[in-house]
């Protein structure tokens, strides 16, 4: 089962290139994993049905007890059955339902079978854990598969509506399962079913946990996400909506019930909501003239019931409930694909505009009406043998006297009424022949014929419906497994005289008079509504008015808020910075009543001499008018802290510091070219003793709280040991390299992101429009640019564009022939030509050096940025891309995936992630070798360092310089300003 769960992770990635090989095509091919899983699962049906449930397990997160495990009960298997067999069967249903449908199929075909594997993974897990991490993925990858038609503004209102239902509800469901685990000890949701601890925090635990079921599965008030994400492609409903992810929220009320349904706050909400939503959503079907739409508002009826059935709890309840889900599963899905053969070949799912389609599309009338019969409880279906059995658990439960039990045989009774008129109306909507206002037929509607595999898989879960229905005692033994978990009968009431079987026939009983009464009535009722026409609401207001409401308070909010903090006046925003900072930790300071300090006036004489130099330096930088000024003075600083860290036996520090500042001076210079020379130019600085009372503040608060901080330890620090730790676990000799790949790694890991947003950002507020990478087409043939835009290469006449001439050498620094003359220096390209290859080589020594010397992934990138800061200076864009012809989100991305690849193979093999391992042998020739893998890691460290560099370069320096061309070019208007 694990197997096929890093199978069903592993495949998606490689459905995108099939797809552009094969179209359509590839869906063949995506559909052979959920196959696999679905035979899997058979075969392991005898050992689920003999109790002797499948389990596998992992250790993840050992600290808390968190495994990845599978564990196949009956429930589990029931599930795992539907979700890879419906799933299969949707797969092969797009290859018909997109062809010739090629944008954007690739990352469609991906994320519909990651989110098959997703649901595989949701309904097998047995810990309560994982189970959410799943459940707040299947909410992202639906996300993805309902904006599908992104340009559309429905389906992006739609995909997002569905996402922050959802989300907000697996939220609340995660507060929920922390409260659980702490009370029961374990994640394990087979020990918390078995041992069900109770108490004021269970409860509590219980209402948050089904806050995330009811708003997966569409359950009031949570039902309006569902109607509206029918947006999605057609495949999409008949998977998510119909077999799958609203399932998800049923499965845990079915999980839960046999356990907890006596709970005093569960049969309230679970009932009382189920019921409700069974109503609204049945009433709503009758009202809709899109056939889409009126299956949308049928599933939201329907999961109301089952909510109902599987949520009351008792043996007979939760048999009859089981076979229910699997019935569902079966017509629903098959009625959507139905519909989404009538929209690709009509383009139309309007009623009113379909006439006479069922005579000349027999085949696919008859198997719609049979899915539709099974949906109404019509014998001989599945959906008759399990409304029938609800009816009977719940007529039992009510007739002892249990008061939900009389609110749930109202309700299901009221909702099987509205089913048979809704399922009446789909069949007439879509298959009938209409009559105009005078009684006369209209036209019938034109039917190209779809291809046969268009028909397979609807035809086929049509089938399975009828074919269960007389297939009830196999079915009966294998689901009686998992009924047996729940107690005989609720508390107060007698048990049942007879266990329950699922049958065909019962004789006459109330519950078979009642069913006939459903349809009778449904019929009856369809016959009243069919021509009307509805003009107003249902209710004054709706949920999803609720939603919008709710989002246009918030928007509101949040202009209020930023009007009022975003003042677009940087000097604000530092001050409100240092304000905060003075308060909190000067109150912090003032309330301790233990301090002790632990002073030297110095600890080498360089700091007397190096201390006066950066004080000096920073008061001149308050004083500078110019921004070039201010920006050397405090790099100054800087350098002091360079000389400090060398003096004081921090090599690495010394040199990380310096690159710092060398390429923090490069960056600062790129901006100051775009605005004002001199500061105050355009707006004065105001409150310069307020300014400078506020800085005082801060400058003290961080001294007092240095000198407390350093002088409040009391125990030994772990730093002293990180000399014999680093070569001890690291097998590395430098201390500060080791820490950052190995012993805090986590650390390091975090700082790349940050590093990665950092760059991410400055280049969004740079590139307006797009963010595509002219530089690097220099890689391009050089028939395929134009000739201002080819490498410059070295001919017998001269340098020339290639193409132009015998020679293929190129000229080394293309990018000077570029530069403006009155901005060329000849030395500085001189120097740069001498000098690049060299320090690209010191940067790999620093690299590969950093583990025992000073140096690192780290320094070595800001090293190897460095050469391309020089590059760019001396032959300006165009060099640029000739130096580094790739993207910089490339580099960036392929750092961080080496470094979080590391973090996790070792995970693999039973090790704790960032576990490093540490190789060394004697080679001919070379020596004694010694190899550790977190050099790996710092390979990545180097990447995106290096990715870094070279997008604050593009950005800040070759895509400036191109606006500020443009803008010379074209005029003020028509230019770019940054």
């Amino acid at each position: 089962m694990l197997i096929l769960l890093g199978v069903f992770a592993v495949v998606p990635v490689a459905l995108p290139s099939l797809v552009r090989r094969i179209g359509a095509r590839a869906f063949y091919v995506a559909a052979l994993v959920p196959i696999a899983a679905f035979v899997h699962t058979a075969w392991l049906t005898p050992a689920v049905l003999s109790g002797s449930i499948p389990f596998e397990a992992y250790d993840w997160i050992r600290p808390l007890g968190i495994q990845l495990s599978m564990r196949m009960d009956t429930l589990a298997w029931v599930m795992a059955l539907i979700v890879t067999g419906v799933g299969a069967l949707v797969m092969i249903y797009c290859r018909s339902y997109f062809r010739g449908k090629d944008e954007g199929l690739g990352q469609f075909s991906a994320v519909l079978l990651a989110f098959a594997g997703a649901m595989y993974g949701l309904v097998l897990t047995d810990d309560i854990v994982v189970l959410v991490m799943f459940w707040e993925l299947t909410s992202v990858l639906s996300y993805l598969l309902i904006g599908y038609y992104n340009r559309r503004a429905a389906s992006r209102r739609a995909a997002l509506q569905a996402l922050q239902v959802t989300t907000l509800g697996g939220l609340v469901m995660l507060i929920g399962v922390v409260l659980l685990v702490v009370q029961a000890g374990t994640s394990s949701l087979s020990t918390i079913l078995a041992e069900t601890p109770t108490g004021a925090v269970v409860d509590a635990a219980l209402v948050l946990i089904l806050v995330g079921a009811l708003s997966k599965s569409a359950i009031f008030p949570f039902h309006f996400w569902l109607p509206g994400a029918m947006a999605a492609p057609t495949p999409v409903s008949a998977y998510l909506h119909a077999a799958a992810m609203v399932k998800a929220g049923i499965y845990l009320i079915a999980l839960f019930a046999p356990a907890y349904a006596e709970s005093p706050v569960w049969r309230p909400i679970v009932i009382g909501l189920g019921a409700f939503t069974m109503l609204l959503g049945g009433v709503q079907a009758l009202r809709e003239t899109d056939l889409k739409r009126i299956l949308a508002f049928g599933t939201v009826s329907q999961l109301g019931l089952l909510t109902v059935v599987l949520g009351y709890g008792t043996r007979d309840a939760a048999l009859a409930g089981i076979a229910l889900l699997i019935s569902h599963a079966l017509f629903k899905s098959a009625l959507f694909l139905v519909v989404g053969i009538i929209d690709r070949q009509l383009s139309t799912r309007d009623i009113g505009e379909l006439s006479g389609v069922g005579r000349q599309a027999p085949t696919l009338a008859v198997f719609s009406a049979l899915a539709v019969a099974s949906m109404a409880g019509v014998i001989p279906t599945l959906g008759f043998v399990a409304k029938e059995g609800a009816l009977t658990a719940l007529l039992h439960e009510a007739s002892g006297g249990a008061a939900w039990a009389i609110v749930a045989v109202i309700a299901v009774t009221l909702g099987s009424m509205l089913t048979a008129a809704y399922g009446i109306r789909f069949v007439w909507g879509a298959f009938w022949t209409k009559k105009d206002a005078a009684g006369a037929a209209l036209p019938p509607t034109a039917w190209p014929d779809p291809p046969f595999s268009f028909f397979v898989s609807p035809v086929l879960l049509s089938s399975l419906g009828v074919i269960a229905g007389f297939a009830t005692a196999p079915l009966d033994a294998a689901l009686a497994t998992y009924a047996d978990t729940a107690p005989a009968a609720s508390a107060g009431v007698a048990a049942p005289e007879h266990v329950s079987h699922l049958a065909l026939w019962h004789g006459f009983e109330p519950a078979l008079w009642i069913s006939i009464a459903t349809l009778v009535i449904g019929a009856a009722l369809f016959g009243l509504t069919a021509k009307a026409t509805w003009s107003r609401r249902l209710l004054p207001f709706t949920a999803a008015d609720v939603y919008n409401a709710a989002l246009r308070g918030i928007a509101r909010l949040s202009v209020i808020t930023t009007s009022f903090t975003q003042r677009g006046s940087l000097p604000v925003y530092v001050g409100t910075i240092f304000v905060v900072f003075v308060a909190a930790e000067g109150t912090a300071l003032l309330a301790g009543s233990d301090w002790r300090a632990d002073l030297a006036a110095f600890h080498t004489p360089m700091q007397l001499v190096v201390a006066p130099i950066m004080i000096v330096a920073g008061l001149i930088a308050v004083r500078a008018r110019k921004r070039y000024t201010g920006v050397v003075l405090v790099s100054v600083t800087g350098l002091g802290m360079v000389i400090l860290f060398a003096t004081s036996g921090a090599p690495d520090l010394a040199l990380t510091q310096i690159l710092v500042e060398t390429v923090t001076l490069v960056a600062f210079a790129l901006v100051l070219r775009r605005i004002p020379a001199r500061m105050g130019e355009h707006n004065a600085s105001v409150w310069p003793v307020a300014r400078a009372v506020l800085a005082g503040a801060v400058g003290l608060t961080m001294a007092m709280v240095a000198i407390v901080a350093t002088a409040a330890r009391e125990a030994a620090p772990i730093s002293g040991s990180f000399a014999d730790l680093a070569y001890e676990i690291g097998h590395g000799k430098n201390v500060v390299n080791v820490a950052l790949v190995d012993l805090r790694g986590w650390d390091t890991m975090g700082e790349l992101s940050v590093l990665i947003l950092a760059a991410t950002g400055v280049a969004s507020l740079v590139f307006v429009t797009h963010r595509a990478d002219t530089l690097s087409t220099l890689n391009a043939l050089p028939s395929e640019l134009p000739r201002d835009r080819r490498p410059l290469i070295e001919t017998a006449d001269g340098i020339r564009p290639r193409g132009e001439g015998g020679s293929r050498r190129m000229a080394w620094l293309v990018g000077g022939q570029r530069v403006d003359p009155a901005n060329r220096s000849i030395m500085l390209e001189v120097v740069v030509r001498i000098l690049f290859h060299t320090i690209i080589v010191v940067s790999l020594y620093l690299l590969f050096a950093g583990h025992n010397l000073p140096g690192g992934g780290f320094a070595g990138g800001l090293v190897a940025g460095m050469a391309l800061v020089m590059r760019y200076v001396a032959g300006g864009p165009y060099e640029l891309g000739a130096a580094a012809p790739t993207d910089a989100g490339r580099l960036l991305g392929a750092g961080m995936a080496l470094a979080v690849a590391t973090a996790v193979v070792p995970i693999f093999f039973g090790q704790a992630p960032l576990t490093s391992v540490f190789i060394e042998a004697d080679l001919p020739v070379i020596g004694h070798v010694e190899f550790v893998t977190s050099t790996l890691f710092d390979i990545g460290v180097y990447l995106v360092v290096i990715g870094l560099v070279l997008d604050v370069l593009r950005s800040l320096g070759a895509e400036v310089d191109r606006q500020a061309h443009e803008l010379r070019e074209t005029g003020p208007r028509a230019g770019v300003g940054v």
